[in-house]
């Protein structure tokens, strides 16, 4: 087992990455004025469905 297959097996360490995830968007947003939102978001996303941490899974169906 690999340490993205643990990585991807322990909700605890997804958390604090996700939390880490968005500190460092909000960051990079904040330098830049908002500039690149659109490019920071799509690149947020992309890593994080690398590392397995789909968002979406999380939150119930919406009508």
């Amino acid at each position: 087992m690999g340490i993205f297959d643990r990585f991807k097996s322990n909700r605890m360490a997804q958390d604090k990455a996700k939390d880490m995830s968005d500190a460092a968007e909000k960051k990079v947003n904040e330098r830049t004025g908002n500039k690149y939102e659109s490019q920071v978001d799509q690149g947020q996303q992309r890593l994080e469905d690398q590392l397995g941490m789909d968002r979406d899974r999380d939150r119930p169906d919406q009508p």
